[in-house]
């Protein structure tokens, strides 16, 4: 069996793609995925988050000197 990737830039070409291969009944799978380093930020940002490292706005009309009074 031979597998085709393809690069879609626009949502709708992946509709497109979907749809072409639903109806000539191939099967196919989906995936997603990320730039490693983004995964990486938002791991540690989660991980910070739950440490309890993090800082709420107060004022949000007047964010700087909300997050600087801390």
């Amino acid at each position: 069996m031979e597998a085709i990737i393809t690069y879609p830039k626009k949502n709708s070409d992946i509709k497109a793609l979907k749809a072409f291969l639903k109806a000539l009944d191939i099967e196919f799978e989906h995936e997603v995925s990320y730039n490693p380093s983004f995964v990486s930020k938002i791991k540690k940002a989660k991980k910070n988050y739950q440490n309890g490292e993090y800082i709420t706005i107060k004022d949000s009309k007047n964010v700087w000197e909300s997050i600087l009074s801390e």
